[in-house]
């Protein structure tokens, strides 16, 4: 039986956000790191870590590229773009600053603005970056194991721009590769994952490929990713299907996705938020989308269209268990936590019998030209296939035709197939159908002993008022092997249930 996901998007959504809550969850890292391995992709390694947001714990997933590939996330080439003239001047300024967080590792960096860092990480790396691009500052990591890097990332925020799903960009020009639907298609297809997490796959790309074709007005298949083509967010998007499969995830809640203010950078210049391939999705999906005051891009276009990928619903059910929670941390500091908290949830209401339901379909079809042995096997059918009720009621039709009126009660999922075993029995070339709400008893059932075997009975009625109904085919079965009258049979359970109770 399949899981229930609820994805609680107050802080927005992104690649790595959303790979993180699902890690947080419980997904099974070997086997990510084993479909992540068969890619045809070089040149990068992925770091699972814990970070403080705001205060509150949470997992940390990040795509860590080789320097020179790229070191940056192109999930989305739209960056942050809030310049004030104060903070524009600060560019002006270089000043070294040293980072360390809680993993070992620890940079210099020489950035093009002013500010520093206290972090709790330890990141040891034992490489450098270089850039040759002539960006607007230098920039010089030094990895010789001793990257002390410590920090919890709470409160990290650097004044420059960032790429989508949250890495450091520093307005440099990047030379990376660019991918068409094509080249994505091949590298999903040589991954070693299973069908329905490479569907998911599929699925969340298609979707970016249509919202950037509507924003550039250009053919889906020519396309070219540049701001989700880069390695991380392949590496992202993969890992999101991998998850979801593993976790045996088959329903995701997504009520609303909620969005900041403002505008940002990219390489086309300064852009409103939400940015165009984000309002595409949502409306070629029919996603909901709540604008709050936070300044800054909360959700990316790889966030939006996992949403439009994975959601099956976006109403909570009335009643619900929450079994685990799972928190996936972002990469950038806004007034909001900067977090993505998933849960999986067990519907209380399911834990009663599918009888319970107070809701129901009333399926009715004129029968006039059938006889009785297909109308007594076609109410056989309908009981094995799940029908809660079956009955025939005796109508006149026009011409004072003498007919039978069918009526079925059965379950939502189920209305389908008693719709097809109805045609396929009958003559019947119409069905109504319509929902029904009920009224209904709390219900039990138990097994009773009575002299002659067991019994299964159904309780039904609020304590101090109950009622128990021996269930037919159990007394049935007793009756005819034993030859026990059924009604003896039936006076016997009835008594053996209330002494019980």
């Amino acid at each position: 039986m399949g899981k229930t996901l609820y994805l609680e998007c107050y802080s927005g959504i992104s690649g790595d956000m959303t790979v993180a809550a699902l890690l947080d969850l419980g997904a099974d890292q070997e086997v990510l790191g084993k479909v992540l391995a068969s890619l045809p992709v070089q040149g990068f390694e992925t770091k699972i870590s814990r970070v403080k947001k705001s205060g509150i714990d949470a997992c940390d997933f990040d795509v860590i590229l080789d320097a020179e590939i790229d070191g940056h996330d192109h999930d989305m080439e739209y960056l942050h773009g809030h310049e004030h003239p104060a903070e524009a001047a600060q560019l002006s300024k270089m000043e070294v600053h040293a980072h360390s967080h809680e993993e070992e590792h620890s940079h210099e960096h020489v950035h093009a603005h002013q500010h520093s860092h206290s972090h709790e990480e330890e990141h040891s790396h034992g490489h450098t970056h270089s850039h040759e691009e002539e960006p607007n500052h230098e920039h010089v990591h030094t990895h010789d194991n001793e990257h002390e890097h410590s920090h919890n990332q709470e409160d990290h925020a650097h004044e420059h721009t960032y790429s989508h799903d949250g890495e450091h960009t520093h307005d440099h020009h990047h030379h990376h590769q660019h991918r068409g639907m094509k080249g994505i298609r091949q590298i999903i297809a040589a991954a070693d994952m299973t069908e329905n997490a490479r569907k998911i796959s599929l699925d969340i790309f298609e979707i970016l490929a249509q919202a950037e074709a509507k924003a550039h007005n250009v053919p889906a298949e020519e396309v070219h990713f540049h701001e989700v083509g880069a390695v991380d967010s392949i590496v992202d998007i993969l890992s999101v299907a991998v998850c979801l499969d593993n976790l045996g995830i088959t329903d995701v809640i997504i009520p609303v996705l909620y969005e900041g203010i403002g505008t940002i950078r990219c390489q086309h210049g300064i852009l409103p938020v939400p940015v165009p391939a984000v309002t595409n999705i949502v409306q070629q999906c029919g996603l909901d989308l709540k604008i709050t005051q936070v300044k800054g891009e909360l959700v990316t276009p790889t966030g939006a269209a996992i949403v439009a990928a994975v959601r099956t619903g976006k109403t909570l059910p009335e009643n619900f268990e929450i079994e685990k929670i799972g928190i996936g941390a972002g990469k950038r500091t806004y007034e909001c936590p900067g977090i993505l908290r998933a849960m999986l949830i067990r519907n209380t209401d399911s834990d009663q019998s599918s009888d319970d339901k107070d809701v129901i379909y009333k399926l009715e079809t004129n029968i006039d030209d059938c006889s009785g042995e297909v109308l007594g096997f076609v109410m056989e059918r309908l009981f094995e296939a799940g029908a809660r009720d079956v009955h025939y009621t005796p109508v006149y039709m026009k011409k004072n035709r003498p007919a039978w009126l069918l009526t079925v009660i059965c379950k939502e999922e189920d209305v389908p197939g008693m719709e097809a075993l109805i045609f396929a029995e009958t003559t019947s070339i119409g069905i109504r159908k319509a929902r029904m709400e009920r009224t209904i008893l709390p219900r039990r059932k138990e097994k009773v002993m009575i002299p002659f075997g067991e019994v299964e009975v159904k309780i039904c009625g609020p304590e101090g008022a109950q009622k128990c109904y021996p269930e037919y085919e159990s007394l049935a079965k007793i009756c005819r092997k034993t030859g026990i009258s059924y009604a003896e049979a039936y006076q016997m359970a009835v008594e053996a249930s209330r002494n019980r109770g």
